[in-house]
């Protein structure tokens, strides 16, 4: 006797319909950003361009912009981490070389909205929501070292993430203005910067012997020049 296939559950059903709703209105304010900025007008104009009412897409999302551009950048992690999952021979491929897997990946997937990102990038420096922006950008930089095989519990946990942290930032800065085609020059200078953090990240291993404060001292100031 043939077994019936599996129907998905209502509960399944509403997920799938909800995320679905949160990805178009999404994309519908960023198809606004550029002329408004992440601002409410951006978010009641992209409501409107994906036909649902402000009361539908706050339930959706209960603090407007601010859980739109959580979205995003979830979006933009998620299409990373796929690329990373698709990609044949990445778990043989070298360290720096996952890495810049990764950030490219990311970086291409966020191509299309640049000038998006270029204002999120100015949203998350204000006073207020720089917190937000320290969290996303942790969780990126982690998923990206988790992706690339990190095991490491001791300091060298937190300080690969900081000086990642701080290739990330730069790297991004600079593909916001790179025309180059493909954004050639940005692959260039990302391999360049994860160079230069993988020789500090040697030099940070040798340091058990240093105190706390004279880390962090170190750490600070290879993060300013990367």
């Amino acid at each position: 006797m043939k077994k019936k296939p599996a129907k998905h559950s209502s509960a399944t059903q509403r997920g799938a319909t909800t995320g679905a709703k949160r990805q178009q209105i999404l994309f519908a304010v960023l198809a606004q950003v550029p002329f408004d900025g992440w601002t409410d007008s951006a978010y009641e104009r992209g409501i409107k361009l994906a036909g649902l009412t402000r009361g539908d897409a706050d339930l959706l999302f209960p603090q407007g912009v601010r859980d739109v551009i959580e979205l995003f950048g979830a979006s933009a992690d998620d299409a990373m981490q796929a690329r990373i999952d698709d990609e044949p021979g990445f778990v043989r491929l070298r360290v720096r070389e996952k890495i810049a897997l990764a950030v490219r990946a990311r970086l291409e997937f966020l191509t299309p909205h640049r000038e998006a990102t270029r204002r999120m990038m100015f949203w998350y420096a204000m006073p207020l929501h720089l917190p937000l922006g320290l969290k996303r950008l942790y969780h990126t930089v982690d998923l990206m070292w988790c992706a690339a095989g990190d095991t490491s519990t001791d300091f060298n946990f937190y300080t690969k993430r900081t000086l990642l942290a701080g290739v990330l930032k730069t790297t991004m800065l600079f593909w916001l203005d790179d025309e180059t085609p493909h954004c050639s020059a940005s692959w260039e200078f990302l391999d360049r910067r994860i160079g230069e953090v993988l020789k500090v990240g040697k030099t940070i291993s040798l340091m058990k012997e240093w105190k706390p404060s004279e880390l962090v001292d170190f750490v600070r100031k290879k993060v300013s020049q990367v």
